[in-house]
């Protein structure tokens, strides 16, 4: 398995606070069957400057000393959507945004309240520009997970979807988990990650929402959400067809 969207990075956002942290993160996702990560750090936010590659290069040479590198680690960021989005993407590599495992692959995150710009317009014009969206935890975007409708245009345009493993677990409610188990139905999900933050909250891991998708949707769609699609991000090709 894959994991495209962690916050493991130390000191660097509301993830891990420190290097043990985050290498004992990345020893639990790694025993429980994850192959590689691709860290996201929040970007463009008020908050946190995370744009600081030192920090992977350490925890990468911490891996390599504690599990003799695995997982591999990759760098990405989980990148704030506003009106001045396209303009950084413009200025790279200057604005600093980091596209998951340097690819043509952008997790974004859009203001839970539907915040300019608008996400048709968007989408259209990322494509247009040779990035491929993926939207991260839409289940958690009422804007998305209330209009499939939506999200299915913005398929139709090029967008994918990323939801978090806890959210189908159940974790966050089962009104969380029905919006999303009903995009998984429609075809709207492309990507399960665990967007952990922690050993204990949020902790790394994707084996258990592996074996419950693979209960409900079949094993096919297990392995595609947790392994095919993420290994075609980190490899910077096409998402692989589904039979």
């Amino acid at each position: 398995m894959i994991d495209i969207h962690l916050h493991v990075l130390p000191g660097i956002d509301d993830g891990a606070d420190d290097l043990a942290t985050a290498a004992a993160m990345c020893r639990m996702a790694a025993e429980d069957g994850c192959e590689a990560l691709v860290l996201t750090p929040h970007q463009r936010t008020e908050t946190w400057d995370n744009t600081d590659r030192p920090r992977l290069d350490a925890l990468r040479r911490a891996v390599e000393a504690e599990t003799g590198g695995t997982p591999r680690l990759y760098a990405g960021g989980e990148i704030r959507v506003d009106d001045e989005i396209l303009a950084d993407l413009d200025a790279l590599p200057a604005s600093g945004l980091v596209p998951l495992a340097d690819s043509r692959y952008l997790l974004l995150e859009f203001d839970r309240w539907g915040m300019p710009p608008d996400p048709m317009e968007l989408t259209h014009e990322l494509t247009v520009a040779g990035w491929v969206p993926i939207y991260a935890h839409p289940e958690h975007i009422p804007f998305l997970s209330q209009d499939l409708e939506l999200a299915t245009r913005l398929a139709g345009l090029g967008a994918l979807f990323q939801v978090t493993a806890d959210s189908l677990a159940g974790d966050h409610g089962r009104e969380v988990a029905q919006r999303t188990a009903r995009m998984v139905d429609a075809g709207l999900v492309h990507f399960v990650a665990s967007d952990a933050h922690g050993t204990t909250y949020r902790p790394p891991g994707l084996s258990r929402v592996h074996r419950l998708i693979a209960r409900r949707w079949g094993e096919e769609t297990a392995w595609a959400l947790t392994t095919g699609n993420p290994r075609a991000v980190v490899e910077d090709r096409p998402l692989p067809e589904m039979r």
